[in-house]
């Protein structure tokens, strides 16, 4: 599933190839993912904008556009971004096209039909109604404000750090990552962490966040990229630790499968 440094890759793709774009033409080609409003209606309320800016908060990015209002993009399970070249044709999958002058476009893809699209007035309302979370990577949410969380947080720490109205942003594989750099075990208890072990994680939350994006890293792709010393290129059954060389252990948690390594984030 599409976790904050793919969002971040996407929001950065609109920000470097889009803004400043005039929407000519809102193609929907699957009703489906659009929300709370008809396909047709979005093309209206979009033709003729202009695209101002990309934002992202944890999963969520938003398209932010002159006059006010943001179109709201999820990923669902495997969503992505392209911009499309003139007379390039849709890339598989595609499900929405934003189109701007010259024939180029903005294409929305989601193989499996999970995400959703939809028109806000304000992100800040928007996320504020979703009831999420501060966004792992906010300059605002600062160690203090992550230790309160954790110390008000009984359930295991893997389950804290993906749950979206804590902190917006992380899910299963970028979890099993931040934890493993942190060496703790992820069904630690979050409110049993000393001081020094939350420090640790904070900094391990923002250390592997930052450098997932920097080397254009998402969840289901470009894990090559990642500096050696990360566990998601061994996040396989048959996986070892890249530090130690112990198989890695797998476990459950929330119905979803962690990879942790026993002898470096032992119980």
């Amino acid at each position: 599933m599409p976790e904050l440094p793919d969002v971040e890759i996407f929001s950065r793709l609109v920000r470097n190839h889009c803004r400043g774009h005039v929407i000519t033409k809102a193609t929907v080609l699957d009703p489906g993912i659009i929300e709370g409003v008809s396909g047709r209606a979005l093309d209206q309320r979009l033709r003729g904008r202009r695209i101002e800016a990309s934002r992202r908060h944890g999963k969520y990015l938003f398209i932010e556009l002159n006059g006010g209002g943001a179109v709201a993009m999820h990923f669902g399970t495997n969503g992505s971004l392209r911009f499309t070249a003139e007379g390039e044709a849709d890339p598989p999958y595609t499900r929405l096209r934003l189109n701007f002058a010259r024939g180029t476009g903005l294409a929305y893809l989601n193989p499996r039909r999970i995400g959703r699209v939809s028109l806000c007035e304000s992100p800040d309302a928007f996320i504020a109604h979703l009831d999420l979370g501060p966004d792992a990577l906010d300059s605002a949410f600062d160690l203090r404000a992550f230790s309160a969380i954790l110390k008000e947080s009984k359930p295991g720490i893997k389950a804290v750090l993906m749950d979206q109205m804590l902190i917006a942003g992380i899910g299963n594989i970028y979890s099993d990552e931040i934890l493993f750099q942190a060496r703790i075990n992820p069904d630690t208890p979050a409110n049993r962490l000393d001081t020094k072990r939350v420090a640790q994680l904070f900094s391990a939350m923002h250390d592997t966040l930052e450098t997932a994006i920097l080397c254009g890293a998402g969840s289901e792709q470009g894990a090559e990229r990642l500096p050696k010393g990360f566990l998601i290129p061994q996040r396989r059954k048959g996986g070892h630790c890249p530090g130690c060389g112990t198989s890695l252990a797998t476990g459950k948690t929330g119905g979803r499968s962690s990879y942790f390594c026993p002898q470096c984030q032992p119980h």
